[in-house]
């Protein structure tokens, strides 16, 4: 059990199959558009449960529990040699600059 108050992630859906847009692919059309959002559950519930959260601006917002006290997992991704020297070329081309 999840106690009032724990940390927690929700699932919420934002537009069901039926009401994306005519205009985007058929693959995405068939997806239900979902937000993930995080908060302090307002009443005890159990993962996979639908519960309302009060996130850190004080939104209330109702969905499904995905995950307990989850973490900040985020990464600029690998190594992209195209770019790696932009940086030093940038301030090349502007100490150049008069």
């Amino acid at each position: 059990m999840i106690k009032k108050g724990t940390w927690i992630e929700i699932e919420e859906v934002v537009l069901t199959t039926e009401h994306r847009a005519l205009n985007i692919p058929k693959e995405t059309k068939e997806t239900p558009l979902k937000c993930w959002i995080r908060g302090y559950c307002l009443n005890d519930c159990n993962l996979g449960e639908e519960v309302e959260v009060e996130t850190n601006v004080g939104r209330i917002v109702k969905g499904k529990v995905v995950e307990i006290e989850p973490g900040y997992y985020h990464s600029y991704g690998k190594h992209v040699a195209e770019i790696d020297r932009i940086g030093k070329q940038a301030r090349e081309i502007i100490g150049n600059i008069k």
